[in-house]
């Protein structure tokens, strides 16, 4: 049942939440009334589902959230634009402020997260008072679900902002207004929330919900709850500087064992699986098969008419074409940094999965042709329309949900744990497993298992699990956290711009990539054949090519990636919103220099 939340669930859910646009003053349902929903299996569901609705209102995740968090980072970065102080290179940049024009509205992904967790909120407080909610029945799934759903919205508050207020009870008169909780408080109790929802929810495919990536299982919960583990112990911007959390509870020992303990009950389970081939799961995604099991384990789902990612991110497509009839200049908001194509192995199949150097040019009676576009300017190709299933008739919304959280990642959270705790020989299998898949089984002697074993000590293995983590990521807005809380954002950002000038001049280790590309048409009239692009392709091809000019990366476009006015480590997290500060009767304020 893709992409469907029932009409049912969303007038559900109106009921749980006035129709004010502020979240603060929205209405609970009375105990009457919550005594019927919650004890009831059938409406309740439709409350559960109700919390999913704000992913998908129109500033929200849908076309907010999801299209402008994780850029721009040592992987990807914001395609559009040569300038650092718009506002829309700004939310990239690490200088956004407060009256940014993109979020500074009241309908934003900031009073949407906390609706959700309002709904969240009423669910919970319903199912636990009137539900009996117990593991294996479905009362007790719908808790868990509504558990998992809370903790997303808290994750992705956390991740955007820091310290943000903690709700874990409906809004009442006194507590309409709340300052800002520190953020230790909420990691503590969304690790307890999951683990309670992890005994409450099956693996996947385990009750007829589960048998969906739409629906929360037993993996996804264990995997979510070990994420929130490492970002709760590593480094992040607290208001005095980037540190460590001080609270014992949240040591790495602590959370490492925990994370590692989940991934390995995770892979133990034989629930979920790497897909066969990387190409194989993107085309998977694009496809819209969202049957649980494989590698995808929860995904962000959004209605047909809902969701922006391959409008935001896929291959770009000029116009309407053979593919889609989406609008014109379709997809490529971001893309990857034009150093990555060149860092990958040759051999490594996610490579031309991952980095896309042509666009979709101008449709003539409907039809276009690949064409290419700029060294400056590269596209996802995990993200194309000309995978999908279906012709995208909306001129607004694609309706392809946002994969969450795949397996690939729990194979690299128990690699990270495992090195930690006990040394690189116990995670060397996690990552020889991961990088099985990215080549050819005639190379796996030398590309996973000899690389893998040279890798004798815990740095080595770190770094390499960093390397392995760009690689199998780029694309997925994944890496902004990964690097804040290894205390690596600065670091990789000021490499990535000495890569970037490197290759801009053809000089260190990019000395020998082509400036010259050559392509042809394949017989199909409209696949690029180009020579060229991997390193030292230098002789021309043949007469039947066309050669083209790889090597517009200029200055500006490079300096773009981070702001020059400050430093990425004291930007780590948007501001609050000013529409919000004000809105708060001064219990809300800025830290970070704002």
């Amino acid at each position: 049942m893709k992409n469907r939340i029932l009409v049912f669930a969303i007038i559900i859910s109106a009921i749980l939440s006035s129709c004010e646009e502020d979240y603060l003053d929205s209405k609970t349902l009375s105990t009457l009334d919550e005594s019927v929903i919650f004890s009831t299996p059938g409406l309740a569901q439709g409350a559960v589902d109700g919390i999913k609705v704000p992913f998908g209102e129109t500033n929200s995740y849908r076309g907010r959230f999801l299209p402008w968090y994780g850029m721009n980072t040592d992987i990807e970065w914001y395609n559009a634009s040569e300038s650092t102080s718009n506002d829309n290179a700004t939310l990239c940049n690490y200088n956004a402020l407060p009256n940014n024009t993109q979020m500074n509205t009241s309908n934003n992904a900031w009073d949407k997260m906390y609706q959700g967790i309002e709904r969240a909120n009423i669910c919970i407080r319903g199912l636990r008072t009137y539900g009996n909610p117990t593991a294996g029945s479905e009362l007790g799934y719908l808790l868990g679900e509504a558990l998992t759903l809370r903790a997303v919205y808290y994750a992705d508050l956390l991740k955007a902002w820091g310290d943000v207020p903690a709700r874990f009870e409906p809004i009442s008169s006194e507590t309409l207004y709340l300052p800002k909780s520190n953020r230790d408080i909420i990691y503590k109790q969304l690790i307890q929330d999951l683990g309670e929802a992890a005994d409450l929810v099956p693996w996947p495919n385990g009750n007829a919900a589960t048998g969906s990536v739409e629906r929360v299982n037993k993996a996804f919960v264990k995997g979510l709850r070990a994420r929130l583990a490492l970002a709760a112990s590593g480094f992040q911007q607290y208001p005095d500087g980037v540190r460590k959390s001080n609270d014992p509870e949240l040591s790495v020992q602590n959370m490492y064992t925990l994370a590692f303990n989940e991934c390995k009950a995770i892979i133990d389970s034989g629930t979920a699986h790497l897909e066969p081939t990387f190409e194989g799961l993107w085309k998977k995604y694009n496809q819209e098969n969202t049957q649980a099991g494989g590698e995808s384990l929860w995904e962000i789902p959004f209605s047909a008419g809902r969701g922006r990612m391959l409008f935001t991110f896929a291959v770009r497509h000029t116009n309407n074409d053979q593919y889609h009839s989406n609008g014109n200049n379709r997809g490529g908001q971001a893309g990857p940094l034009p150093f990555i194509f060149y860092d990958y192995d040759e051999a490594d199949a996610r490579r031309d999965v991952t980095c896309v150097p042509y666009l979709w040019g101008p449709a003539t009676n409907g039809f276009a042709k690949q064409q290419l576009g700029a060294l400056n300017k590269w596209y996802f190709g995990k993200y194309r329309y000309e995978w999908m299933n279906r012709i995208v008739t909306s001129t607004n919304d694609d309706g392809v949900n946002k994969i969450y959280m795949r397996y690939a990642e729990i194979l690299l959270m128990a690699a990270e744990t495992a090195n930690e705790l006990q040394g690189p020989s116990a995670a060397a299998p996690y990552l020889k497993e991961l990088r099985m898949r990215a080549f050819d089984p005639s190379l796996h002697p030398t590309k996973v298992d000899a690389y893998v074993n040279a890798l004798g000590s815990k740095q080595q293995m770190f770094d390499a699990i960093v390397e392995e983590h760009k690689y199998e990521f780029t694309g997925e807005m994944e890496r902004k956290q990964a690097l804040i809380r290894w205390n690596l954002l600065e670091t990789k950002l000021v490499e990535a711009k000495a890569k970037m000038f490197d290759l801009q001049q053809r000089a260190g280790d990019y000395f020998d990539v082509p400036s010259t590309l050559y392509y042809k048409y394949a017989t199909d009239n409209e696949t690029l054949i180009i020579y060229g692009l991997n390193r030292n392709e230098n002789t021309v091809p043949g007469p039947d090519y066309t050669a083209f000019q790889w090597d517009n990366l200029t200055d500006s476009k490079i300096n773009a990636l981070y702001s020059s006015e400050t430093s990425p480590n004291n930007r780590q997290f948007w501001p609050i919103w000013q529409v919000f500060l004000d809105s708060s009767n001064g219990t809300l304020v800025n830290d970070y220099g704002y």
